[in-house]
C-alpha cells in the first residue's frame, strides 16, 4: 500500500512495542490520568506515505493532513478511514532535504467543516540560476465533498534570504504564538554556516512574522542598521522542531554537525553561537570550540553526542498518557525512535527513548491524545500510538 490509496485500509491488528529508558523516569508532569505510562505502546498501522515530512490535524476535525516531500498533500479521516484528495500543493524544489515542508491551521478557526479553512505551508521554491531557498504560503482549503478538496489562493507571504545552490537545512517549520497573533519560521542556516551569524540575513534565524508575513513589530533588530527586522533569534544551524513549555515559552530543537545537536529555550535577541560555537565537531572531524560559560551566547539545555537528528517536536498536552503532559517529544531519526524531555523551569533533561526500529520524521497529537507518527522514507508508515 502506498500514498492514499493505503489510508483506507483497515487499521491492522495491534502491535506492542516496549520502550528502552535513557534515564529515570520523570514521574507525574499534571496529567489527570490515573496511571503513569509505562513506556509500552499499542501500535495500529494506518497505511504508508512517500516521503513524509509533516503532519497536523485540522482543529475541530479528526482530519489528519500530511505533505509528501515531493510536492503532495495527502488528507485522512481518522475516525472513518477514509481519504481525502487534495488538490492544488505548490511547485516545489525536489531535492536533498528540499520539497514540500510544513503543514499547519489555525486553532481559532476550529469548526466540524474542512471548507474556507486557511492552510500555512513552507516548501523550497527554485531560483536563479540554480538556488533555492525556503518560503511559506498562505492559502484556502476549499472542500466541494467530505473526501475532495483544493488549496485556492496560495500566495508566499515570505522568503528565506538569501537563496544558495545548497539543497539542505531549510528548517522551515511553522508555529503560532500562542493568541495567534505572530508567526515564527524556523529558518535554516542552508549549509552556508557563517551567515547564521550575519543579522543582515534570514539563514540560521527564528523569523517572528505577522500572519501575513510581514515583519512583527517590535522585533529585537528593528533598529539596528543593515539588520533585518524579521529576526527574532539568530545562531541557529536547522532547527526541525518547534514547541511551547507549560509556561508558554517557545523551545526548539535543532541539528549539530558531528554530535551536538540541540534542545534550546529560544529567547528574544539571543544568539545561539553556530558556527562559533557547538558541541559537535564539523564531519571532517575539525574541531569547533565548544559552548563556554564566558563565551556571550545562549546555551543548550541539553546537547547530545551521538546526535539523534531530530525530525520534528512536540509538547504533548493530552491525558491518555498518564504522566507525560508537559513533556516534549522529539522525532529521532538517528535515534529511531520517540525522544522524551522533561521541563524544568530554564532546564531540561531526557527522562525516556521509546524505541521504534525505524528512522521517524514527524509526530502529532491527535484530539483524543493518542500519538500519530510518522516514518521517514520513500513508504514511511503512519503509526497510531495508544498506550500498551
Amino acid at each position: 500500500m502506498t500514498k492514499s490509496s493505503s489510508m483506507i485500509a483497515a487499521i491492522l491488528s495491534p502491535l506492542v512495542l516496549v520502550a528502552s529508558c535513557g534515564s529515570a523516569a520523570s514521574g507525574d508532569s499534571g496529567t489527570t490520568s490515573s496511571a503513569s505510562f509505562d513506556g509500552n505502546f499499542t501500535i495500529a498501522e494506518q497505511g504508508t506515505f512517500n516521503e513524509p515530512w509533516a503532519s497536523a490535524f485540522v482543529p475541530g476535525t479528526q482530519v489528519l493532513m500530511i505533505t509528501e516531500k515531493e510536492g503532495q498533500i495527502q488528507g485522512l479521516n481518522t475516525e472513518t478511514g477514509e481519504a481525502i484528495t487534495i488538490s492544488g500543493a505548490p511547485e516545489v524544489d525536489y531535492g536533498g532535504q528540499g520539497g514540500l515542508g510544513d503543514i499547519a491551521f489555525l486553532e481559532s478557526e476550529a469548526s466540524a467543516e474542512l471548507d474556507g479553512r486557511t492552510i500555512f505551508l513552507s516548501w523550497a521554491e527554485a531560483g536563479d540560476g540554480n538556488t533555492r531557498g525556503a518560503v511559506v504560503g498562505k492559502g484556502t482549503l476549499a472542500c466541494s465533498a467530505a473526501t475532495t478538496c483544493a488549496v485556492e489562493g496560495l500566495n508566499v507571504i515570505w522568503r528565506q534570504r538569501p537563496k544558495t545552490s545548497k539543497r539542505g537545512h531549510y528548517s522551515h517549520r511553522i508555529i503560532f504564538s500562542q493568541d495567534e497573533q505572530y508567526m515564527f519560521v524556523a529558518s535554516g542556516d542552508r549549509q552556508e554556516l557563517e551567515p547564521a551569524q550575519d543579522t543582515s540575513n534570514t539563514l540560521g534565524t527564528i523569523v517572528r512574522l505577522n500572519l501575513d508575513g510581514t515583519p512583527a513589530s517590535g522585533n529585537p533588530l528593528a533598529e539596528e542598521a543593515g539588520a533585518s527586522d524579521e529576526i527574532y533569534s539568530w545562531g541557529h544551524r536547522n532547527i526541525l522542531g518547534m514547541a511551547y513549555d507549560a509556561e508558554g515559552r517557545l523551545w526548539d530543537v535543532e541539528h549539530g554537525p558531528g554530535g551536538g545537536d540541540e534542545l534550546n529555550l529560544v529567547a528574544e535577541g539571543a544568539n545561539y553561537g553556530w558556527p562559533t560555537r557547538s558541541n559537535g565537531d564539523h564531519y571532517n572531524g575539525d574541531d569547533i570550540p565548544d559552548h563556554t560559560e564566558d563565551d556571550g551566547f545562549a546555551k543548550p539545555a541539553i546537547h547530545w553526542t551521538p546526535v539523534i537528528a531530530p525530525g520534528d517536536m512536540i509538547a504533548y498536552e493530552g491525558t491518555m498518557f498518564g504522566g507525560m503532559q508537559g513533556d516534549f517529544l522529539i522525532a529521532g531519526l538517528q535515534a529511531q525512535g520517540l525522544v522524551r524531555i522533561a521541563i524544568d523551569g530554564d532546564s531540561a533533561s531526557e527522562v525516556a527513548r521509546y524505541d521504534m526500529g525505524n528512522r521517524i520524521r514527524s509526530l502529532t497529537e491527535g484530539p483524543d491524545g493518542a500519538l500519530w507518527v510518522l516514518e521517514d522514507g520513500p513508504e514511511g508508515r503512519l503509526l497510531k500510538l495508544t498506550p500498551g
